[in-house]
């Protein structure tokens, strides 16, 4: 495995999960789920997504990047629950708090092509995820597309970071099993991914 790498299983209780996909849930009401699409050639993308924090990632046709505002409603991105800061502040090592938590919302379909978290210029601080809902099938792979990767199961509850040389690993959900879990309406998967976006 890459360094840097960190797998924390179960992370969160039952009872922790099904308070934060609630509150998830609450704060997509104003800050709502849309599809975005892939730069230059505007493929809409598999996953719908959001953000909170100060800072949203965005990706249209004109690039990826974050932005203070949600890209349809024009509104401030809503608040980090106070849950994920203490994640961070429990696990990432960071002297600064997240400034984007981008909300991934997998369903039975969806997937994530292997990529890298590069529209950041903190690139010391790692990528802290945070899997609710259905299992998904997590691939992780090296510093360069061709390596190899490895494969495993994300539970709901579960918790991934990404720093030190893993920070620059290529990653990717090649599926979901809609079935394994009932916490998020149907049966699907909410991803959290925390991100320190500049250097404090």
């Amino acid at each position: 495995m890459i360094e840097g790498f960190r797998f924390l299983p179960e992370y969160f209780s039952p009872a922790q999960q099904r308070a934060l996909v609630s509150e998830v849930l609450a704060l997509l009401e104003d800050c709502p789920l849309y599809r975005g699409a892939m730069p230059r050639t505007g493929t809409p993308l598999s996953v719908r997504n959001t953000n909170l924090g100060p800072l949203g990632w965005v990706s249209d046709i004109k690039g990826y990047r974050y932005q203070p505002a949600h890209p349809e409603t024009g509104r401030a991105w809503g608040p980090i629950p106070q849950t994920l800061l203490d994640l961070w502040e429990d696990v990432s090592g960071y002297p600064a708090p997240p400034q984007a938590c981008l909300v991934n919302w997998y369903e039975a379909t969806s997937k994530l092509g292997l990529h890298i978290d590069a529209d950041e210029s903190a690139r010391d601080a790692p990528v802290v995820s945070v899997s609710l809902g259905s299992r998904a099938l997590f691939r992780l792979g090296g510093l360069e597309r061709k390596s190899p990767t490895s494969s495993m199961r994300l539970a709901s509850g579960d918790v991934v970071i990404l720093g030190g040389q893993s920070r620059r690993a290529y990653h990717g959900v090649d599926r979901i099993y809609p079935e394994s879990s009932t916490l998020v309406p149907d049966g699907g998967r909410i991803n959290l991914t925390l991100r320190r976006v500049t250097a404090p």
